[in-house]
C-alpha cells in the first residue's frame, strides 16, 4: 500500500532519463530537487491551491453546519415521519453518482452557475453520510443529559452547541476531514462545471499538467507529490478523532 507513494516520491527527485529507465531504479542516483520548482513554474499551481482551498473549506463548512442540524432533528426531535426521512436519506446513497450527473448540471446551467464557485460548492453542501454519522453519536449521548439540560433552561439549539457538538468532536473531525479530503480530489464534478483555466481545482490542474508536460514523468511525480502531501499531513493529524469516531458510531446511550 505504501509503495505507491515511495515511488512517487523517490520518482520525483530523479532526472527525466533515469525515470525513464528500465529496468527501473529504487533510489536516484543524482538528487533534483529542482524539478519541484521546475513542474511548480511550468503551470498556475498557485491559483489551483487557493481555489481548492477555498471550494474544500467551503464544502467542509456547509457539510458540518447541515449535517449537524439534520442530525440532531432524526435523533432528538419527535416528528411524524421521521423514521421515514431517515430511510429516504439513506436510500439517496444507494443512487450512483453519475445517474444524477447530466440532471444537475442542466441545473446549474438553467441557474448561470456555470464556471463559478456556486457550482463547485452548493451541490456537495450536505453528506448523507456525515448526518448519519453525527445522528449515531448524538442518539449515544444519554437521554438523562438531555432532560436535566432542559429543566435548567437549555433550548434545543443550546443543547446541540453546548452540549452535543463538545462530545461529538471525534465524529466531526472525521466529517471535516472526509469532506476536505473530497473537494480536494475531486475531479470529475470540477472537469465538468468549470470551463476556464482561472477556475481548476487542483485535480484538475494536475491532470491538464500532465497533458501538457508529455512524457516528463520526473515532473509528473513531482507535481503529484506536492499535490499529495497536504492532506497526509493532515489525516495524521486528525487520525485519533477519525479513530475514535469510527469506534464510537455504532454506539447508543
Amino acid at each position: 500500500m505504501l509503495f505507491p507513494f515511495y515511488w512517487m516520491v523517490v520518482t520525483a527527485f530523479k532526472d527525466l532519463e533515469e525515470a525513464s529507465a528500465f529496468p527501473p531504479t529504487l533510489w536516484p542516483s543524482e538528487w533534483h530537487p529542482e524539478n519541484f520548482l521546475t513542474a511548480w513554474g511550468m503551470a498556475p499551481f498557485g491559483r489551483y491551491f487557493v481555489n481548492t482551498i477555498l471550494v474544500a473549506g467551503l464544502q467542509t463548512t456547509a457539510v458540518l453546519l447541515t449535517s449537524a442540524l439534520a442530525a440532531y432533528a432524526l435523533a432528538r426531535i419527535d416528528f411524524k415521519g421521521k423514521n421515514l426521512v431517515f430511510v429516504a436519506f439513506l436510500a439517496t446513497l444507494m443512487i450512483p453518482f453519475e445517474v444524477t450527473l447530466v440532471p444537475n448540471f442542466v441545473i446549474l446551467k438553467t441557474l448561470q452557475w456555470y464556471n463559478t464557485y456556486l457550482a463547485l460548492i452548493v451541490p456537495w453542501g450536505t453528506s448523507v453520510f456525515a448526518i448519519f454519522l453525527l445522528r449515531q453519536f448524538f442518539l449515544s449521548i444519554p437521554k438523562d443529559l438531555y432532560d436535566a439540560a432542559e429543566i435548567d433552561g437549555c433550548s434545543r439549539f443550546q443543547f446541540l452547541w453546548r452540549i452535543a457538538l463538545p462530545l461529538s468532536t471525534p465524529a466531526l473531525v472525521t466529517i471535516a476531514l472526509l469532506s476536505f479530503l473530497g473537494g480536494w480530489n475531486a475531479l470529475l464534478w470540477p472537469l465538468i462545471v468549470t470551463g476556464s483555466a482561472e477556475m481548476r481545482l487542483l485535480q484538475v490542474g494536475l491532470s491538464a499538467f500532465q497533458s501538457e508536460a508529455r512524457v516528463q514523468y520526473h515532473l509528473w511525480m513531482a507535481a503529484a507529490t506536492f499535490t499529495t502531501a497536504p492532506v497526509i499531513v493532515a489525516y495524521f493529524f486528525a487520525q485519533r478523532h477519525f479513530i475514535q469516531s469510527v469506534s464510537g458510531s455504532g454506539l447508543k446511550g
